[in-house]
């Protein structure tokens, strides 16, 4: 990988691993639906000038229901729900949880009779599975199923919208693809958000949502793009492995999270387990799951 290949890579696993703290952050007094309204609006007031000025905008509009869904599927549902369970779980519990996307991924894909399962793969499932298990056995309470399953709903979303790129929008200019996405999920969350507007805007939550919006989506986008057209896509997804461990440095470094004993069986278990599931799988799944 060239230096500028490795400047992008190390750039894409902090700008999608921070997400999460800074959801924790916005969430502590802020509803997550205008948190997620912050977020998707910026990002799309940022993308949108330069969609419209390189002219990969208009084309995409006229697959307007397939966008829709990968919208509801990738952005609307996950990242109100993620911000809904951080309203109780830790930034770094979320992030270990969200890295299970690419064994969702492989499994549907199978399914899908795009790839079959080998002995390795299985053992990958297995031993990603029993990452998750320990994260939830040990980490999390029973008062928190509601915020498990909220999780749930957000890993399969993630797995699912590469699946509708891959087969239904395929060629289709990424940034075209993304800004309308962005523009679609503001117009959902909009009167939601209104519904839920804060009286006060305290600075820390409030330039948590700046943040998420700017650097994690709007330019985490711009940078994630031009990492796949440095070293492709198969190679890109490999960040995936890494936002979970800056979400878990980030969270108890800096937020004061507890380091706990299912972090510390679950997270290697999880890795460990999506790199052996999704060896040969990277190809059909072309994106990671944005934070």
């Amino acid at each position: 990988m060239s230096r500028r290949g490795w400047v992008l890579f190390l750039s894409m696993g902090v700008i999608w691993g921070v997400p999460y703290a800074m959801i924790r952050i916005a969430v502590t007094d802020f509803d997550p639906v205008v948190v997620a309204f912050g977020r998707t609006f910026l990002g799309a007031l940022v993308l949108l000038p330069i969609a419209l000025y390189t002219r990969v905008f208009y084309p995409v509009l006229r697959y307007w229901k397939w966008v829709l869904a990968y919208t509801l599927v990738e952005i609307t549902g996950p990242w109100l729900l993620i911000g809904k369970a951080e309203t109780s779980l830790s930034s770094s519990t979320v992030g270990l949880l969200i890295a299970a996307v690419p064994l969702i991924a492989v499994v549907m894909v199978t399914r899908l009779g795009h790839d079959r399962l080998d002995r390795r793969r299985i053992l990958g499932l297995v031993i990603g599975i029993a990452g998750v298990a320990a994260l939830v056995g040990l980490d999390i309470d029973v008062s928190d199923l509601g915020a498990l399953l909220a999780i749930a709903v957000s890993v399969i979303g993630y797995a699912v919208g590469p699946i509708i790129i891959d087969r239904k929008l395929t060629g289709l200019p990424p940034i075209g693809v993304v800004t309308a996405s962005l523009l679609l999920a503001a117009v959902i969350y909009l009167p939601f958000a209104i519904w839920r507007r804060p009286e006060h805007y305290p600075a820390d939550a409030t330039w948590s949502v700046v943040g998420l919006g700017l650097l994690c989506t709007a330019l985490a986008f711009v940078v994630f793009f031009a990492l796949i057209g440095e070293v492709g896509p198969a190679r890109a997804t490999v960040i995936t492995y890494i936002n979970p461990a800056v979400a878990l440095v980030i969270g108890v470094s800096l937020l004061g999270e507890p380091f706990t004993a299912g972090m510390a069986i679950g997270f290697p278990l999880v890795i460990l387990g999506s790199i052996l599931g999704t060896a040969r799988a990277k190809a059909a799944i072309k994106e990671p799951a944005p934070a």
